[in-house]
């Protein structure tokens, strides 16, 4: 049984190669020899790119183009041609459900036998279901592809669970999660895509046109979209290697800019590494660990100015060196849409009717994550108005139900225990709190007293690493910190 995934990095190991060579005959259909002329065309490419091929990828619409001669000159050059350890993608594009698609996986893989298709994902999961039957075969599904007016519809900003963000980014978190055998196409002339989809599925095989004749360069798509394993990426090249004077030449100087490019180090490229001086400040260790993901959003927080220094009187009375201001997030609305994000992964497994956040800070957190998450919205009154209805929480809600609570962060549990009582004499039932920061030291075995499982995304420690890497805070303000958080902890 072919494996798609399994030919490719093998071949990849052996030839030190990610290039993909498109087979797409440019002229105009002849009238005669339709089939002599596209497999002499063809077998002269592929006789001087085989060295230097990850795989092939014809794309079928030129070959339909011919009739049937075309048809069969295609099914001639994958399976007599193209030697049997390089792996084909068809690049047909196909989108349709039922006996349809059943039909098009048919001719791609029974007919065709080729080892891999590129999919169109409009129609959704059903549309790649008939291909994934063929155990072995790979999927490379659209989702960010090269062209100018693809923007109309791929940037389209649409919310969900992981945020506000462009459409192609759902498309690629959803279609990753139909099966491992599907990669994505993403265009190699827009390194910004592929860096954001690297960033959110960094496992997936990426293929991605646009290089060379659309403007794409190979070290910069490269240094976006390939794996820390040195794979994760197929560069794909048409008309740059066909259409040139000497096909073998141009395919072997693609290939020697991708191993160049490839040497580079990917620490250069990372976000928030830091400084070697700020790694090496001793710091308390975390009991979780601080992802790439939380580091960045982190960096976000202190870039918006939410973290400060100076003298600053809590509400319990205490005296901070530091002060942190989570209620400028909502005036800026792509770190909102991140933030939410982060409540989301973090509550998602959780059970609950409803969610409620604790006025006014986390109000707005509260509802965009009801939004993403299509759950209703509650919030207590913590000081009861004296006209109107009078009511001590806003809201639809039916006693029994339970009630996720939201805050921005917690030092201490006094303000969360007095929403939770507000809650409960309403007849709401309140087990979990979730917070971005978990501030104090003592507020989780504060909470835990009183039946409540505190949830928090970032501890004040991750925030403080962050802060001193980035030489946000000095060895000796860092330092000052966490004797602040021990002396306030006993």
């Amino acid at each position: 049984m072919k494996d798609f995934f399994r030919m490719l990095e093998e071949r990849i190991q052996k030839k030190d190669t990610l290039l993909c060579v498109g087979l797409d005959p440019q002229d105009e259909p002849a009238a005669e020899n339709s089939f002599s002329t596209l497999v002499s065309w063809a077998e002269k490419i592929i006789s001087q790119t085989r060295e230097y091929a990850a795989c092939f990828k014809p794309n079928i619409a030129f070959y339909e183009a011919y009739g049937p001669d075309g048809l069969q000159a295609l099914e001639h050059i994958i399976n007599k041609l193209i030697p049997d350890e390089i792996p084909v993608i068809v690049d047909a594009k196909r989108g349709d459900i039922g006996n349809t698609a059943v039909a098009y996986a048919a001719a791609i893989f029974d007919r065709l036998r080729a080892d891999a298709v590129t999919l169109n994902p409009y129609l959704g999961e059903e549309s790649v279901g008939p291909f994934l039957e063929y155990e072995g075969r790979g999927l490379f599904v659209l989702c960010r592809t090269s062209n100018p007016g693809s923007a109309v519809m791929q940037e389209i900003r649409v919310c969900d669970p992981h945020g506000i963000g462009e459409y192609y980014l759902r498309v690629a978190r959803e279609a990753a999660g139909w099966s491992d055998r599907i990669g994505l196409v993403v265009a190699g002339n827009d390194y910004d895509a592929l860096a954001k989809i690297r960033k959110d599925v960094p496992d997936v095989w990426l293929l991605a046109p646009g290089i060379g004749a659309q403007g794409g360069r190979i070290d910069q798509a490269l240094v976006a979209g390939m794996r820390s394993d040195g794979m994760g990426i197929l560069l794909t090249i048409s008309r740059g290697i066909t259409q040139a004077a000497d096909p073998a030449r141009a395919a072997r100087l693609a290939v020697e800019e991708m191993r160049r490019a490839g040497e580079k180090p990917a620490a250069a490229h990372s976000v928030g590494a830091g400084s070697a001086r700020a790694q090496k400040t001793p710091r308390i260790k975390q009991e979780a660990e601080l992802t790439q993901k939380k580091r960045d959003l982190i960096s976000e927080l202190i870039h918006a100015d939410c973290f400060k220094l100076g003298k600053f009187t809590l509400k319990s009375g205490i005296t901070s060196p530091f002060y942190i201001d989570l209620r400028l997030i909502i005036s800026h609305p792509l770190l909102l849409s991140r933030v939410a994000a982060a409540y989301c992964s973090m509550v998602k497994e959780l059970k609950f009717d409803r969610l409620s956040g604790i006025p006014f800070a986390a109000v707005p957190f509260a509802t965009l994550v009801a939004l993403m998450l299509d759950k209703p919205l509650v919030f207590p009154r913590m000081e009861i108005k004296q006209h109107g209805t009078k009511k001590p929480v806003e809201g639809e809600y039916k006693a029994g139900e339970k009630v996720l609570l939201l805050d921005d962060l917690i030092a201490t549990g006094a303000s969360k225990l007095q929403a939770v009582s507000i809650l409960q004499e309403q007849g709401l039932k309140v087990g979990d709190l979730a917070v971005l920061i978990e501030r104090g030291l003592t507020c989780r075995a504060e909470l835990k007293q009183h039946g409540i499982a505190l949830h928090s995304y970032l501890h004040i420690y991750d925030f403080l690493t962050v802060c001193r890497e980035s030489d946000k805070v000095t060895e000796g303000e860092y330092n000052d910190i966490l004797k602040f958080l021990q002396a306030d902890k006993k």
